[in-house]
């Protein structure tokens, strides 16, 4: 870690014996501290972009720029890119099974469901539909266009490239129920931008 490494030893030191899954948090704090170091490189990109253009967002529309891609490099480092720091450790592997993609609906969810531990449940489920509800909700703000079926597809595309992405690097499961879950979440936020859109 570039960022996050004494606090992540404190943390280690101090609770990782008394916490059950300190493995997520440890995926956490690695994948915080990569999308720290990312964003960076982001906020240079965009910074000299903005020195050049003409027509600038608002405050407001900008903020949301800046938010979203925060949430977008956090979500591909929590979900994607696990194990590498730099594009140039990735392994990739075009010769996996298909058969490794489970594409019967709700099949992995209600194995999860019926497991020992019910976080596994909640984090695949309820996890996976919170963590696109940002996507939904700050999506049309970032291309300027309320239109609801355009960010569904979007929020659903990138969930299609997040699963895709982790069976070629196997850094995860590939299951149609994370895109629904994905989707769902998509809604969900673009209902929230609606409502704050309208009364705000």
């Amino acid at each position: 870690m570039l960022f996050l490494q004494p606090l992540y030893e404190y943390i280690y030191h101090h609770y990782a014996a008394h916490i059950n899954h300190f493995a997520l948090i440890k995926l956490i704090l690695y994948s915080l501290d990569k999308t720290i170091f990312y964003f960076i490189i982001f906020a240079i990109i965009r910074l000299c972009w903005l020195l050049f253009i003409r027509h600038r967002r608002t405050l407001k529309s900008e903020a949301c720029v800046w938010i979203f891609s925060f949430y977008v490099i956090l979500l591909l480092m929590l979900t994607v890119f696990r194990d590498t720091y730099f594009p140039w450790q990735l392994t990739f592997n075009f010769h996996r099974n298909l058969s490794d993609i489970n594409l019967v609906f709700m099949k992995e969810t209600l194995k999860l469901a019926q497991g020992e531990s019910m976080l596994d449940f909640f984090y695949n489920s309820l996890g996976n539909i919170l963590w696109f509800v940002p996507f939904g909700l700050l999506f049309p703000t970032v291309i300027q266009k309320k239109k609801m079926l355009l960010t569904i597809f979007s929020g659903g595309c990138l969930s299609v490239c997040i699963e895709g992405l982790q069976f070629v690097l196997e850094t995860g499961v590939s299951d149609i129920d994370d895109v629904f879950f994905n989707v769902c979440g998509t809604i969900i936020g673009f209902i929230i931008y609606r409502v704050i859109y309208r009364f705000l």
